[in-house]
């Protein structure tokens, strides 16, 4: 009882001194506990997009507050390194079944580098290859010259980028109006859409180039194994969104994505690539006795 008595003793001399109890202890432990129980709720709220980090991150543009005309307010949608871009690349190209591609490589940080740059270099990979594709067409044909078409780089850069950001803006507002009828659909920013849509359009990069083959088979088979690749993706990504809303409404909603991706791929295989066939003139070849002799070409 020594102890005591100390105590009782410094108590006395220091009334303001701080006591600590044994039960704190146990109190400690409690929460530590229903700590440890808390990850997997916290996983669940992340699939379902309701986390803190989803609230917070809605156009992202909640991390900072710099004003939108200045210079500082669009560097964080450019905030990431080589490293991310190249992973959120094979991401869209290898796609993995029963992974969400926004979960995996996006809503950590959503960007628009990769989908500004990923669009660029589609619409200069399809205009080059698109005039390249017509000159190997026609090469041979004697009143065939070879005129570069640049107006097919303002045409598809046009096409490109309004589907880049007008599709992502309808569906992004057809989600949050779906969101106000029924709970459980899953919230998606608008960045992270347009930042899904960019990437996407990745694997039409490598096979525009090889649509420069004349053989009209070779090309609609890269198609579409091109379209299934950045189809799934987005079927994956968008489809636990909607799974929960009417089963009419959600399969309309997933097979009008597709169908609009197709469109894409298909338009511009149509037009930048199976050029029609020019009907050229037949040459007149004069003749010593004052006529002309047409040849067919």
């Amino acid at each position: 009882f020594a102890e005591f008595d100390d105590a009782a003793n410094l108590l006395a001399a220091n009334p303001d001194a701080t006591t600590i109890s044994i039960d704190e202890p146990a109190e400690i432990s409690k929460n530590q506990h229903g700590r440890l129980q808390e990850p997997g709720r916290e996983e669940d709220d992340e699939l379902l997009g309701t986390d803190d980090s989803d609230k917070t991150e809605l156009l992202a543009g909640q991390k900072k507050s710099a004003p939108f005309w200045t210079f500082d307010y669009y560097q964080m949608f450019f905030d990431v390194d080589t490293y991310q871009v190249l992973d959120r690349i094979k991401g869209s190209v290898f796609p993995v079944p029963g992974k969400n591609f926004v979960r995996l490589y996006i809503r950590s940080n959503p960007d628009l580098y990769g989908p500004f740059w990923i669009c660029a270099t589609l619409v200069f990979t399809i205009a080059v290859s698109g005039n390249l594709s017509n000159f190997f067409i026609h090469l041979g044909k004697p009143m065939y010259h070879y005129v570069p078409e640049f107006r097919k780089v303002s045409i598809a850069a046009t096409t490109i980028y309004a589907y880049a950001w007008l599709v992502p803006l309808a569906l992004w507002g057809f989600l949050m109006w779906r969101n106000s009828k029924v709970m459980n659909i899953v919230s998606y920013s608008f960045l992270e859409i347009v930042c899904v849509y960019g990437y996407s359009l990745f694997i039409y990069i490598p096979t525009a180039i090889l649509w420069i083959i004349p053989q009209k088979v070779v090309r609609w088979v890269l198609v579409m194994f091109s379209l299934c690749l950045s189809g799934s993706v987005l079927v994956m990504t968008f489809w636990p969104a909607v799974r929960d809303d009417n089963r009419r409404i959600a399969l309309a909603t997933v097979g009008t994505i597709v169908l609009l991706h197709a469109l894409l791929a298909v338009g511009c295989l149509a037009y930048f690539f199976d050029a029609p066939e020019l009907d050229f003139p037949a040459p007149i070849i004069p003749v010593h006795n004052g006529t002309a002799v047409i040849t067919k070409s």
